[in-house]
């Protein structure tokens, strides 16, 4: 019998798995995470822009989400299915599934797109935009845009799992950092330069999803693994009711945000409304904006800590599958205390430094009521950083145990039970200030189901496989 190439996952010492894995892990969250956040810098320092385009900007980014669940639902599952296939050498279920996603890919954008183009007043108002009428004129001007560029979002969104199933993780990661790039050399250009506003930011991001869906189209004619063929298109409905399910854990885990962001933005402009700065009509657009660059902040660290323990995934699967418990037990504490540090790290930057990190979002453009907000922003609303990692990191590493469900139901607990309830009943009692509160409350309890998680595991771990 061939001897198995990936043997070392039981041998190599921990650490440098660990960096092995997580690294490209990180680097890809981190480019997709750019996205979003170049956008929100470049207009931010346009002195004709200023907090109005950020304010736009964070009513618009829930939407962005909402487009990305789909496709990693259907990128995700299929992914996974895909690797089920080729293991057991059905070919046949490989190709068709593929085939399948592309086109049910194709279908579920257009059809997003068509609501988005539709509805866009209701949605924005939904979200926010209605802060005042300048951020309003300017959210509509970049949801049209971004709208524009869904089906090529969803596209290389979904087609990228598809591509690290068949073998090409570098690449996978390149069309995502071309088109990254992309978007960070065309934003100045048409913001500064061209003088195109939030039309500008927003075209200069849909050209970068345009290349990561042309570099992903161009892979998947050439296909190492799989060969896909003209039959491989279509529906294939008993193929697309395996691989769906397999994805859903990744569509729930970003829908859940949507639901918070949607009550954060909404708190926001309501109780931002009855401030006596904050309701005053030429300020009414800075809580909004603020609390984007804050949450960017925040996505930021969470991509490295969602890397680090996705990364670990494969890892952990091949021990526990190998009984080696006491490998996995001793990733599961060197995840913990890699995650920690990066919070603790995370943690000290905003306490510290709140007013060097807001003055890269356009500070000196603005009212000192906007620097004042963001500062107490950063270091209210992120207190509690080093329970956010290790939360995420907990629940992550639920799913390399096979407890998928278990850990998207603690993520939803996070992100609706708490994440949405508490930014509804504190802003009751606590005004604006009570939005802000709602973040470090909800990382401080999900903390202790987080505690009893960690327990639990390695309470698992530690037990020894019966012989016989």
């Amino acid at each position: 019998m061939k001897e198995k190439t990936n043997t070392f996952l039981e041998t190599e010492p921990i650490g440098k798995l660990m960096r092995k894995y997580a690294v490209p892990c990180i680097i890809s969250l981190l480019v997709a995470a750019l996205y979003n956040i170049v956008d929100q810098i470049f207009i931010a320092n346009a002195s004709y822009l200023g907090s109005y385009g950020n304010a736009a900007n964070t009513v618009v980014f829930p939407m962005t989400v909402v487009a990305l669940a789909i496709a990693v639902m259907i990128g995700d599952g299929c992914c996974a299915f895909v690797s089920i296939s080729l293991g057991a050498n059905k070919q046949e279920d490989a190709h068709r599934s593929i085939g399948s996603a592309v086109v049910l890919c194709v279908i579920s954008s257009i059809i997003l797109t068509a609501v988005y183009l539709i509805f866009q007043e209701p949605i924005l108002t939904v979200f926010g935009g209605r802060v005042n009428d300048e951020t309003f004129h300017h959210a509509k001007e970049y949801f049209f845009w971004i709208t524009v560029g869904v089906p090529f979002y969803m596209f290389g969104q979904a087609m990228n799992p598809i591509i690290r199933s068949d073998g090409s993780p570098k690449f996978a990661m390149i069309s995502t950092l071309a088109g990254a790039f992309t978007n960070i050399i065309l934003d100045p250009i048409f913001i500064f330069i061209f003088k195109w506003g939030m039309m500008g930011a927003a075209v200069a991001t849909v050209l970068g999803q345009v290349l990561t869906a042309a570099l992903s189209i161009w892979y998947l004619c050439h296909m190492k693994a799989v060969k896909l063929e003209r039959r491989s298109f279509g529906i294939h409905g008993r193929l697309a009711g395996k691989y769906l399910p397999l994805g859903i854990c990744s569509f729930l885990s970003q829908i859940s945000l949507v639901a918070s962001m949607a009550a954060v933005q909404n708190m926001t402009l309501k109780y931002g409304a009855l401030d006596s700065i904050f309701g005053q009509t030429q300020y009414a657009q800075i809580p909004m904006a603020v609390l984007g660059i804050v949450m960017k902040f925040f996505q930021i660290v969470i991509s490295i800590a969602v890397g680090m323990a996705a990364g670990c995934i494969p890892i952990v699967g091949y021990n526990i599958g190998a009984g080696r418990k006491d490998r996995a037990k001793s990733l599961f504490t060197h995840l913990l205390i890699a995650e920690a540090a990066v919070g603790a790290v995370a943690l000290l930057i905003v306490e510290l430094l709140p007013g060097q990190l807001i003055s890269i979002f356009g500070a000196a453009n603005e009212s000192v009521y906007y620097t004042e907000y963001a500062v107490k922003c950063f270091r209210v609303y992120l207190c509690m950083m080093i329970l956010a990692t290790v939360n995420k990191a907990t629940f992550i590493y639920l799913q390399s145990l096979g407890k998928a469900f278990l850990s998207t139901m603690l993520s939803m607990v996070r992100e609706v039970l708490f994440g949405v309830g508490f930014a509804l009943i504190l802003p009751r009692f606590f005004g604006l200030d009570g939005v802000l509160y709602s973040m470090p409350v909800s990382d401080a309890l999900t903390f202790v189901i987080s505690v009893i998680v960690i327990c639990y595991t390695y309470k698992t771990l530690s037990q020894k496989k019966q012989e016989g």
